[in-house]
Parts: C-alpha cells; structure tokens; sequence
C-alpha cells in the first residue's frame, strides 16, 4: 500500500498530453501498469478518481499504528486527497452543450450545469460534455467533493446532482431508476447509507440502501420474466450491469447493461452484479451465487473467483476477470457478514462532513 500511494503521489501531474498520471489532483482512467502514466489518451476520470480516493480513504481509517509505514500511509492519503481541485472538474460552462437520446439525464446544458461535474478532460479536447447529474453511481463523487479538506464543492452541488433523478415504478418496485445494478453499487461499497437520508429520499420515505434493494428485486423480476427470451434467465440466473461479453454478432462486447428498462441487454449475465448487492438482499443473491458455482463451475470459475460474465444464449463464458467487478463482490461480502468496511469508512470525517453537506439526516425510526 505505501508503494502505490507513493507512486500516485511522485509520479508528475500536468496537461501535458503524455508522462503524467494526472493533472490538477485527478487521475487517468487507465494507467500504464509499468510506469504508471497515462494510457491509450484515455480521459481525466472524474468517477474513478473518486473510487480511487474512497479506497486511499479506506486504508487510511485502516492504518492506525502512530508510527512507521503506517503513519507515512496516512500522511500520503491526505495529501492525494488534499490536492485534489474539486472546483475544477466543474468545467467551463460555455463549452458544454446537451446531447440527445438515453444519456440526458447525466448531462445539462452550460445554463442548467450549476455546480455538477464533467465526467473527464482531456489535454487534447478538454472537459467532457456529459455531467454527472444523477441517479448513478456518482454519489461517492459528490460526497467525497462536498466533504474535501481543500477546495470543497459548494453544497448547491448536491442539489443540482438529485435534479436528474427519475422515480418510477418497475415490477412492483418504486425507486430511483438506474438500469445498470453498478450504479446501485459503487457508492454503497463504502457509505453505509442505511438510516439516513437525504432531502429527496426524505420525501420518499426510504433511504438509499433500499432504493438499492428495490432495484435489485425489480431486476432479478425482470430476468424472471425474460421478456428478451433469453436462455437460462430465471430466479437463479440473472444480474444485468457492465460487464464484457461475446462481441460477436449480434452480441455486445464490454457494455452497461441493464434492467428495468432493458439496457444492451443481450443474454450477457455478471456475477458481480448479484455479489455486489449482496448486503441488499442476501435472500436472492445467495443462492444466485451459489448456483452458479454449482451448476456452471468448470466454466465459470477461476483462480480469482467468478469469470466476469458469461452469456448462455451465445454459449459462451468470458477468459477474463475484471478488478473493478471482483472488488465489489468482496467487499459487499464483507459488508454483509460484519459491516467491517463500512465501519471504518464512515469514521473518516471527510465523510461525516460531506454527508452533513449533502443534508442527510437520520430517518424517522
């Protein structure tokens, strides 16, 4: 842990267009695993700076020893997080414009952005059209943004975020819609979300952690139903997010997929959609899981765990494991069965203060 930090905190940050990890405090979204600087031209990414920060976070509130590497661990966190410019993912608001179709929702005009955030920047283009502007897994952004040691986001952020949120009725279910289940996720992994809540789900009358227990019942529905006729969809297969798939003729490759409403669904089924939901509804997930291992094992089982994802409908089952799906698996898990990271998390008062900002409060018992 103390190498990796290090290495996020030495390594050069700059607009340059190469040999840099960073710029402004924000962190590419894929790194060269050798020298650990930017890859493919990908963007400056917003969300998985975020991740990355509720992780370094993490290890912080878990290295607690007052002296030695674990000290240097602490001092090296805070810095990563203290030299992240919040204010600046917020963009130039006259180069921004709305696109069309399913992503409006994230997206808003210069005029309407108020103080949401790109979603990236690139040296060569600049910032990013598409805003986070909710409801998705960009919760964790906002809040670690809100909650910030230096360069803190203006609390009307949270407002202008919960303004794209859409409250509809699915299989029974009414909660804030998101197709994808990782969405319903990311942010959960270390936010323990459960008693409180915010303005909007005040009104509502539930919190966040049912809202994401609704989906997840909404979704396992759906493949019941399996209005798309695919192979194998039922009670024990299902869990539609983004994941890879076969990429072959009328299959996706790497896609969001989702339900309800049906998102590039094509057959393809993720097993870190079930694993990350776990603490949601351990009822379902369970014996979700516990099938795939006990029907599919020689097919979907490797040294890392579960394949990434594997689709009935092509006959096929994916070579590859994905880190960003596996680690919700483990730690929704762990979050079940003591709440162990979940504790710790939320002892961070960076996390206290960007909740209070946010204005969550605790829910009437």
């Amino acid at each position: 842990m103390l190498r990796t930090l290090k290495t996020y905190h030495e390594k050069p940050q700059g607009s340059g267009t190469e040999g840099t990890i960073g710029c402004h405090g924000w962190f590419y979204h894929f790194l060269d695993m050798n020298t650990g600087l930017r890859a493919w031209k990908c963007e400056l990414s917003s969300i998985d700076t975020a991740l990355l920060t509720a992780g370094i976070l993490y290890a912080r509130e878990y290295f607690d020893d007052t002296q030695g590497a674990e000290a240097t661990i602490r001092d090296l966190a805070d810095r990563l997080y203290e030299r992240i410019e919040w204010h600046w993912m917020m963009g130039d608001a006259d180069s921004l414009a709305r696109p069309s179709g399913a992503l409006s929702r994230q997206v808003a005009e210069g005029r309407d952005q108020g103080s949401t955030l790109s979603m990236g920047w690139r040296p060569e283009s600049g910032f990013i059209k598409r805003r986070w502007i909710g409801y998705n897994e960009a919760m964790i952004l906002y809040l670690l943004g809100l909650g910030a040691p230096t360069h803190p986001l203006p609390p009307a952020g949270w407002r202008d975020w919960t303004g794209g949120y859409e409250w509809k009725t699915s299989y029974g279910q009414s909660y804030l819609h998101f197709a994808p289940l990782f969405g319903h996720q990311y942010s959960h992994c270390w936010i323990d979300f459960r008693g409180i809540a915010d303005d909007y789900m005040h009104r509502k009358g539930i919190d966040y952690f049912e809202n994401s227990r609704r989906a997840t019942l909404a979704q396992r529905a759906y493949c019941s139903a399996n209005p798309g006729g695919f192979k194998g969809y039922g009670e024990l297969v299902w869990g539609l997010t983004a994941c890879d798939g076969p990429g072959m003729g009328k299959f996706h490759a790497y896609s969001a997929r989702g339900a309800p409403p049906p998102e590039n669904d094509d057959g393809t089924i993720a097993p870190t959609a079930a694993g990350g939901s776990f603490p949601f509804t351990p009822e379902i997930c369970l014996p979700t899981l516990r099938h795939y291992y006990d029907r599919y094992r020689p097919n979907i089982w490797t040294s890392y765990g579960f394949c990434d994802a594997f689709n009935l409908t092509a006959d096929w089952w994916d070579p590859e494991v994905l880190g960003i799906d596996q680690g919700p698996i483990l730690i929704m898990i762990e979050n079940h069965r003591t709440g162990r990271v979940w504790k710790r998390f939320m002892k961070a008062i960076e996390i206290q203060r960007g909740l209070k900002a946010a204005g969550f409060k605790p829910m009437p018992r």
